[in-house]
């Protein structure tokens, strides 16, 4: 008999081989539906419900860049996490597939266990979260989002921030913590009004929002603070992460009543948690205000991290 909690991988990539190899690691685990070309891997999104896809890169048809952009485009699947699975390891193509939307970056040859437990780490995630968006009494009762930028809140943080880490723990994953902070923000509201403010808050959240992956938690922390978990990330990871948000807000405009326009620049604050450490998540939310108290000291706009090993 069929197991119904089996969740469902496509895997996408022009090489037979490559295919046997993955599909032998995972038909015991999962259900598995495989594709070698981009083109039929499109269709098949459409037909069969799938959990996560492992997508090649270099592929004849379509690359899996095209392919994964296509997908994020599409609200019926861009929510659908993408891991790819590729020769090329050089940053600039690592960045990229993080940038379309990919949630983990895996090379060839991999570690069949280190595959299966990144895969695993995903599913967990994405049904954990699953799983609190379908329950509409929880959401009511912890009231996850923050009125003014729709992110999430302090008190869905505490509770997510609390699983995610078991789940770090559990697979021996990486996970780091982020704070943002506006910079000279009660100038902000002292030159141009509350409502302006406001308005510099909200362009703040949308960024967030899109710059982050599925996986990421990202929420306002009080006042003009914002606070991010990110899962299986190192600091380099987020160092990309936050150097994309600086930069993009950085070359932003915003235009206040009387037609003027006015710029603002952000700083934040890194830190790893350090998954065998008492308070481990108190303690790096700390670290990462100190990171980003060292960002202000340092003359704002800049992303720094707490070297704390």
């Amino acid at each position: 008999m069929k197991n119904e909690t089996k969740k469902t991988i496509l895997i996408v990539d022009d090489t037979k081989i490559n295919i046997d190899i993955v599909l032998d690691l995972l038909d015991p685990i999962y259900d598995v539906v495989v594709s070698l070309s981009p083109i039929r891997a499109l269709e098949i999104v459409k037909e069969t419900p799938i959990d996560l896809i492992l997508l090649d890169i270099i592929m004849p048809e379509m690359n899996g860049y095209e392919v994964c952009t296509i997908l994020k485009k599409n609200e019926e699947t861009k929510h659908i996490p993408i891991i790819f699975i590729t020769s090329n390891s050089d940053e600039e193509s690592i960045n990229r597939a993080y940038e379309l939307g990919g949630i983990d970056y895996v090379t060839k040859p991999f570690k069949p266990l280190e595959l299966l437990a990144r895969i695993k780490t995903h599913l967990t995630i994405q049904t954990l979260i699953s799983e609190l968006k379908a329950s509409q009494k929880e959401l009511e009762l912890l009231s996850l989002k923050d009125h003014m930028t729709q992110l999430y809140n302090r008190r869905y943080f505490a509770v997510i921030s609390d699983k995610i880490f078991h789940i770090a723990v559990r697979n021996h994953q990486e996970l780091s913590v982020m704070m943002l902070d506006i910079d000279k923000f009660k100038n902000i509201n002292d030159t141009y009004g509350h409502h302006v403010g406001d308005k510099v808050i909200i362009a703040l959240a949308n960024v967030l929002q899109e710059s982050s992956r599925k996986s990421d938690v990202v929420c306002r922390f009080g006042g003009e603070e914002f606070l991010f978990l990110l899962p299986e990330t190192a600091v380099e990871g987020a160092y990309i992460l936050a150097e994309k948000i600086r930069q993009k807000v950085e070359e932003m405009q915003i235009e206040t009543d009387d037609e003027k326009i006015i710029k603002f620049t952000v700083s934040t604050g890194i830190a790893a948690v350090k998954l065998k450490e008492q308070r481990a998540l108190e303690l790096s939310i700390q670290r990462a205000d100190s990171a980003l108290y060292k960002a202000k000291e340092s003359g704002r706009n800049r992303v720094c991290i707490n070297e704390i090993s």
